[in-house]
């Protein structure tokens, strides 16, 4: 029977030889990019964020006081000492000048009065005082609240006891530990045990070190120009290297694939970046629009968390279709050269792989497969009904930092409330409106809860009071929520004037609340567009279906993972969350939007080769084993990968960046096992032929071949 006849090399296949001709221009302007990138650096901007909600009651007396009080800071450094002699005592009220003055030379700290303006506890024995910030506590140099915390052991002396509190302390005593060069070095053991090749090997890991660098340095253009949290660079980091690598793995898979074929390099380059590269590119494409859900959110700091994370992914994508077949082209045939012993042993016969017979296990007993699975998935996201949102505190700090000292010392002088005050703010436009304000601190000291209200504090213009009120439960105390509520509905409701009930506390309680309410329109919007992608790359409506519902199970046992270390327990003490922590409301809706993504890369590159072993055969159970033996290597490599890069993230001191990156590797596990191993074969085989439905409208519709028409020609064999 004649071949057909081939159909002319499509829009990939062109770039690939493109770049395989071109090899020097193309590694010279990634070169070059990098370069720039790293000179960008320099002049960027700090990473800091608001996380104020907009349109809340807490965002509304956050404004009035950032207005009405100019030298009132919403953040600070409290400074807390405790003396056994009398904590206001001259001598020691002498020494925290010192401290306070030398610290009001450090770089972002404000100026304070001193021990005068501080408030004692009821003994005597424990003072604290407010030193404000001039900036947002990301923007202000760590070496300041190093400095500080160096000052406050100097002064810690001769009976006086000295601890600091806030954000800038919490992160100058937490340093900086380098996750991604953990991720990396396990990425590389990974790599060679895969590939069995130092060179092979060795592209990928370059592919992500040209993508980290050049995002970083974008990433910290776009501090300049928006809000953008601080562990937000982090994040970037993370899935930058976690997809470069794997993007990059899966087209030098194919590469050698096509070298053992018997093409030559050019032509092994053009059939790897037309079939490998298309996945990637639908892959890639899915995560952008997950990460773009994030705008649905309406939380401003969400923006430059998304757009910094875009622009790694961007990066890499263009890397994976650009940089890697030019350095495939500079290895030629020797991309094997420096062989592991014993490493990446090519199997004689692919249908007797162990990838393949556990397939046709699965299709041997599929729905004993789908309700094991299923059953499992379900069993991992149960502790997510207990999950508790909110902000980890001082409170959550390892017993020995001084930010936890200085947070028991409060709550020992103060009363466990005064960590977290609750602050009734008002315009006023005259002196009835300020007796107004008189009459409801009156009436706040009365309330169930309140444990103390400062006097009214009013503006240097005159215009605006401010009340501090403290309540008698910590910040993460259930009843002090209920107090929120209680007092918005009740007596700040009937105060006679508009008043804005705001503070740490309130604010996390808001925010809580609009991410609760968003949340519905950010998952569908999120599934809706994914769905469309793939129906577009598959051309089958269940195909895209059943990615969704897989998914979603995937993220719902990633969500309970969070939620069961964040309880405090032996797993959560195993990676240093010793008491129970509340999980950060960002925490769910950044995972789902980058699991959502991450979990496509793998139905992408499973489906790929599945749909081409149908197109082939036309047989769906030959297919799913065909496919699943081709890519469970890569697969398992590449999710080994993913786990070593966002797990590394454990060692990281910030507990908000430990839950998504735990979180993340958790679920990327579970879906290259549970999902990609036993479910998708088990559902592909129960629906048969009927996994390719496409109704005959939607088919006239829907441009056949996807992103890329059809296998490539055969590119000349000049190399």
């Amino acid at each position: 029977m004649p071949s057909p006849a081939p159909h002319p090399p499509g829009r990939l296949a062109r770039l690939a030889d493109l770049t395989f001709r071109r090899r020097w221009a193309v590694l010279a302007v990634w070169v070059v990019a990098l370069v720039a990138a790293f000179g960008a650096s320099g002049a960027a901007g700090d990473s800091a964020a608001d996380y104020s909600t907009p349109g809340s009651e807490s965002k509304a007396a956050a404004q009035l006081l950032q207005e009405r009080f100019p030298a009132r800071s919403p953040d600070s450094v409290d400074v807390v000492w405790e003396a056994s002699a009398g904590a206001d005592a001259p001598v020691v009220a002498e020494r925290i000048d010192a401290l306070t003055a030398a610290a009001g030379r450090l770089e972002g700290i404000g100026e304070s009065s001193g021990a005068a303006r501080a408030e004692y506890s009821r003994d005597g024995t424990i003072g604290v005082l407010r030193v404000p910030l001039t900036e947002l506590p990301g923007a202000i140099p760590m070496a300041t609240g190093e400095r500080f915390i160096e000052l406050a052991e100097e002064a810690s002396a001769g009976g006086v006891r000295v601890e600091l509190g806030g954000q800038l302390i919490s992160a100058a005593e937490d340093g900086e530990v380098s996750s991604e060069t953990v991720g990396l070095a396990i990425a590389a053991l990974v790599l060679l045990l895969t590939f069995g090749s130092v060179v092979a090997a060795g592209l990928p890991l370059a592919t992500a070190l040209f993508g980290l660098g050049i995002s970083a340095g974008l990433t910290g253009l776009l501090a300049a120009v928006m809000d953008v949290p601080d562990w937000a660079p982090a994040l970037a980091s993370m899935l930058g290297i976690g997809v470069g690598i794997d993007y990059a793995l899966l087209i030098i898979t194919r590469y050698r694939s096509a070298l053992g074929a018997g093409l030559v390099p050019r032509a092994a380059v053009a059939e790897a970046v037309a079939t490998a590269g298309r996945s990637v590119l639908i892959a890639g494409t899915t995560v952008v629009i997950s990460l773009l859900g994030l705008f649905l959110m309406g939380l401003p700091y969400l923006y430059g968390a998304a757009l910094a994370t875009i622009v790694a992914v961007l990066i890499v994508m263009a890397a994976s279709v650009t940089l890697v077949p030019a350095l495939l082209a500079f290895a030629g045939t020797r991309i094997d050269r420096l062989r592991i012993p014993g490493a990446n042993r090519p199997a004689a016969d692919p249908s007797a792989t162990p990838s393949a017979r556990w397939a046709g296990g699965v299709q041997r007993r599929p729905w004993i497969a789908l309700v094991a699975g299923t059953v499992a998935l379900l069993v991992l996201a149960s502790p997510f009904t207990g999950l508790r949102l909110g902000f980890p505190d001082a409170g959550n700090d390892a017993a020995g930092t001084t930010t936890r000292q200085a947070y028991d010392l409060v709550s020992r002088g103060f009363g466990p409330g005064a960590n977290g005050p609750l602050l009734v703010a008002a315009a006023t436009g005259g002196q009835a409106d300020r007796d107004a304000m008189g009459a409801l601190a009156e009436r706040l000291r009365e309330q169930p809860g309140v444990a103390a209200v400062s006097p009214p504090a009013v503006s240097p213009q005159g215009d605006a009071v401010v009340l501090s009120v403290t309540p008698a439960t910590s910040p993460q105390d259930p009843a002090t929520e209920t107090l929120v509520d209680e007092l918005r509905a009740g007596v700040l409701a009937d105060a006679g004037l508009p008043v804005a009930l705001g503070g740490a506390t309130a604010a996390i309680l808001d925010q809580s609340q609009a991410t609760a309410e968003r949340l519905p329109l950010f998952i569908a919007g999120v599934i809706g567009l994914s769905f469309l992608l793939l129906l577009f790359s598959f051309r089958s409506v269940v195909v895209a279906l059943k990615a969704a519902a897989m998914t979603l199970l995937s993220i719902g046992a990633a969500y309970g993972a969070v939620a069961f270390l964040a309880e405090g327990g032996w797993a959560g003490q195993l990676v240093g969350i010793d008491t129970e922590t509340p999980v950060p409301p960002f925490i769910p809706v950044i995972m789902f939007a980058v699991l959502f993504g991450l979990s496509m890369d793998y139905e992408v590159f499973l489906l790929s080769r599945v749909r081409e072993a149908y197109l082939a055969r036309r047989d769906t159970g030959g297919a799913v084993t065909e496919g699943l033996a081709g890519t469970a290597r890569v697969i398992t490599a590449a999710a080994l990968i993913m786990v070593a890069v966002f797990g590394a993230f454990a060692l990281s001191p910030d507990v908000p960046l430990k839950l998504i990156g735990l979180g993340l590797a958790t679920a990327i596990f579970i879906d290259a096992t549970i999902v990609r191993m036993v479910l998708v074969p088990a559902v592909m085989h129960l629906l048969g032929e009927r996994s390719w439905w496409l109704p005959g409208w939607l088919d006239r519709i829907i441009p056949e071949g996807g992103l890329e028409g059809h296998a490539p020609a055969p590119v000349p064999a000049a190399s």
